[in-house]
């Protein structure tokens, strides 16, 4: 008599999202591993991450102080707008890139509050929330 296996596929779901996403931004696999293993240390960015991959949209949580994700996006795209010298988002921006870097900042901001909400309060286009 065999066993039977129970075996959870969100993970490998999830996964296939980050190198999917990871591809379409342009990201290395030395980058997609490390965002990884991100999402592994730390449940709640994990959870963001399969929320931001049902729904297409970046959730409330988690927060660093009163920062969320959105915030982090926010951010990313000022920043993009900065580099590419247009003064707004244009089609021709990656998207997907924005997105992953927001993730790759809350993870970082989550291990350094102090230097990301100084960096974040400093900016006078920040639209934090409560």
């Amino acid at each position: 008599m065999s066993a039977s296996i129970l075996f959870d596929q969100s993970r490998l779901k999830a996964y296939d999202g980050l190198m999917r996403l990871c591809g379409f931004a342009g990201r290395s696999e030395e980058w997609q591993q490390a965002m990884w293993q991100e999402f592994l240390m730390d449940r709640k960015l994990y959870d963001a991450f399969v929320y931001y991959l049902e729904n297409h949209a970046l959730p409330d949580f988690p927060k660093c102080g009163e920062y969320s994700l959105t915030d982090c996006y926010v951010w990313q795209i000022e920043q993009d707008n900065l580099r590419m010298d247009t003064g707004k988002n244009t089609a021709a921006c990656n998207k997907e890139d924005m997105v992953l870097r927001s993730f790759m900042m809350m993870a970082d901001m989550l291990r350094d509050p102090e230097t990301y909400g100084k960096k974040l309060s400093d900016w006078k286009g920040m639209d934090q929330t409560m």
